[in-house]
């Protein structure tokens, strides 16, 4: 059996089970066209990254950043969602640098010597974009004074609302999800600035699918949008569309990278 994991934003009740009547609709157009060994549900017995390297992968979605740093040649991008939250724009998103409601900061400046929160080091939206913002404002390597890390963009709201951490990089799609199905969560907190913009999180398939599979898994994609009877599903996920972009697209997640690192800030810090 091959191997689906697709739930990247399923933080609320509401979302894992859109996501997963989302995987039903994909999965039943390719048991009809004839594709062997899917899925009946979603896997979520292991973590994103280990669902990533599978063999057998069919279908999953991962991080941008991860993507142009290790997955290159490994998988194959199938098509990249368009979300319809604030922040995105078309296919591309960015994160929103929150702060507590009565934190005094008023500008990137103001964080210099605080406590930062990231959800991962390898993630796009919490460290990657985030570290491109403060690399011009970084002092021999630093900025902050502790970094922690939570291990999920909820988390790290959780951090700065309870306190442990001053500033925490969300993307604006977690937030936004957060706003409309868990409001407390984000209650005391604000947005204190925006990050510059890079191509969403893609949906992948293992190298080894074959084109004519691939292709499959696009028009797939692609019909979503217009599938009436996934009308309750896109509003509930803020679904648009899907987009195929390539590597060039996802190439400049990797050049923010590379100018951090030549500002002499290549980690937060």
């Amino acid at each position: 059996m091959r191997l689906s994991n697709i739930a990247m934003y399923a933080g609320q009740p509401p979302l894992v089970t859109a996501t997963d009547a989302l995987w039903a609709y994909i999965r039943d157009r390719l048991r009809k066209a004839g594709v062997v060994d899917v899925p009946e549900t979603l896997e979520k017995g292991i973590t994103h990254d280990e669902a990533w390297v599978q063999p057998g992968l069919l279908l999953a979605q991962t991080c941008g950043f991860p993507y142009v740093k290790r997955l290159r040649g490994k998988v194959q991008l199938a098509a990249t969602p368009v979300y319809e939250l604030p922040g995105c724009d078309g296919p591309s998103m960015r994160s929103f640098i929150i702060v507590r409601k009565d934190s005094p900061a008023e500008s990137l400046a103001d964080l210099r010597g605080l406590t930062a929160a990231i959800n991962d080091p390898g993630s796009n939206s919490g460290t990657n974009l985030f570290r491109a913002a403060i690399a011009p404002r970084a002092e021999r390597g630093r900025f902050f004074n502790r970094v922690i890390e939570t291990g999920g963009h909820l988390l790290s709201i959780d951090a700065v609302t309870a306190g442990r951490a001053d500033v925490a990089a969300i993307d604006c799609i977690t937030f936004g999800n957060a706003k409309r199905f868990d409001p407390d969560r984000v209650a005391d907190v604000r947005i204190l600035a925006e990050t510059a913009s890079g191509p969403g999180l893609p949906f992948i398939t293992g190298y080894e699918t074959s084109a004519e599979e691939l292709t499959l898994l696009r028009q797939i994609l692609a019909d979503i949008a217009s599938e009436p009877t996934l009308t309750d599903l896109r509003d509930i996920l803020s679904l648009r569309r899907f987009e195929v972009l390539g590597d060039a697209d996802y190439e400049p997640l990797a050049e923010l990278e590379r100018q951090a690192i030549a500002l002499g800030y290549p980690a937060i810090a």
